[in-house]
């Protein structure tokens, strides 16, 4: 079983995930290498996803306001 590592930043998980995904689609990993990254793969997708969630539950709490959500347009949001 593969030792688990900390997760990596979300911007370096994303990089890393593209990297695999070029590697993939060139076609030349054996079958073993493949599954290897694509395991690898699935890892980081899982990574980025709890980054991402994480980050949307906070910009939650950042705007609610006497515990109620505060819902606010999008160009609102923006400016």
């Amino acid at each position: 079983m593969a030792k688990k590592l900390p997760p990596l930043p979300f911007e370096a998980a994303l990089a890393e995930l593209e990297h695999l995904v070029g590697q993939l689609e060139q076609g030349e990993p054996t079958l073993d290498e493949a599954l290897q990254r694509f395991e690898q793969g699935v890892a980081l997708v899982r990574s980025c996803q709890a980054a991402l969630r994480q980050a949307e539950q906070k910009v939650e709490q950042l705007l609610e306001q006497n515990g109620e959500p505060v819902i606010l347009p999008f160009s609102a949001a923006a400016g």
